[in-house]
């Protein structure tokens, strides 16, 4: 039931990080994997990694924020590939850390919304009319711990990240009946390029709220994805899932 073979999955934000590894680890169980990410260079090359160890990738360029071109794009894949059968939508910016609510501007605020949480809204709206038709589909979008717990001086990051669990709660009932599973996932802090401008106060903030005490791999939270987006997961939906190091257990 974790077995991908013949499928075809996109993994939007493909391109570093937590996409990245759920791309290769996918692609690793039979996937055809559609790697995108906004710079396009990122996504050919965890492609041609995923190619040349004999799996089966193409990349291409996707703005997630886009609502027509995320819609255009989806029902191109289908017509190509015949088929739509997962998305992992991993694309996300963090925006201000380690910044008062007193500084935060409208424009900071519209800025990781329109990628974090609109273009999981945007992602989710494509993709229904095909997995409706097909009567199958998995839709997984990687959120954050903070979206359930709250990070100070993140206010951007946290409200998107908490917006789009409540997102996937609404409309994963709306399509419960219809074969399509929509899930999120909730990882701590996880040793990825995203992260690299996070100040340090933040990360260590965050790291002693884990009880494992370390940072996460996105190894380890691919392998919750890859679950998540695969047939094994048929009676699990507006569910998050936790990958916290013990941060979060609720």
């Amino acid at each position: 039931m974790g077995n991908f073979d013949g499928q075809v999955v996109v993994v939007a934000g493909g391109g570093a990080g937590i996409g990245a590894a759920a791309s290769a680890l996918i692609a690793s169980r039979g996937a055809t994997v559609i790697v995108t990410d906004v710079v396009k260079a990122n996504a050919e090359q965890v492609s041609a990694a995923i190619n040349s160890k004999g799996g089966k990738s193409v990349a291409r360029e996707l703005n997630v924020a886009d609502q027509s071109g995320v819609a255009d794009f989806l029902n191109g894949i289908a017509k190509e590939f015949g088929t739509l059968d997962a998305i992992v939508n991993s694309a996300g910016i963090v925006g201000p850390t380690n910044t008062p609510l007193e500084k935060i501007t409208a424009a900071d605020i519209e800025k990781v919304l329109s990628i974090n949480l609109l273009g999981a809204i945007w992602l989710t709206q494509g993709a229904l009319p095909i997995m409706k038709s097909a009567k199958y589909g998995r839709i997984v979008h990687v959120a954050s711990i903070a979206g359930k717990e709250g990070n100070p001086g993140m206010t951007p990051y946290v409200l998107s990240k908490s917006a789009m669990i409540g997102f996937v709660k609404a409309v994963a009932k709306e399509v419960a009946t219809d074969g399509i599973c929509i899930n999120s996932i909730a990882p701590a802090v996880i040793k990825t390029p995203m992260n690299a401008n996070t100040s340090e106060e933040t990360l260590k903030y965050m790291i002693s709220r884990i009880p494992m005490g370390r940072l996460g791999e996105a190894e380890e939270v691919a392998e919750m994805i890859a679950f998540a987006a695969s047939k094994a997961c048929s009676f699990t939906t507006g569910f998050c899932f936790d990958t916290s190091g013990g941060r979060a257990t609720y």
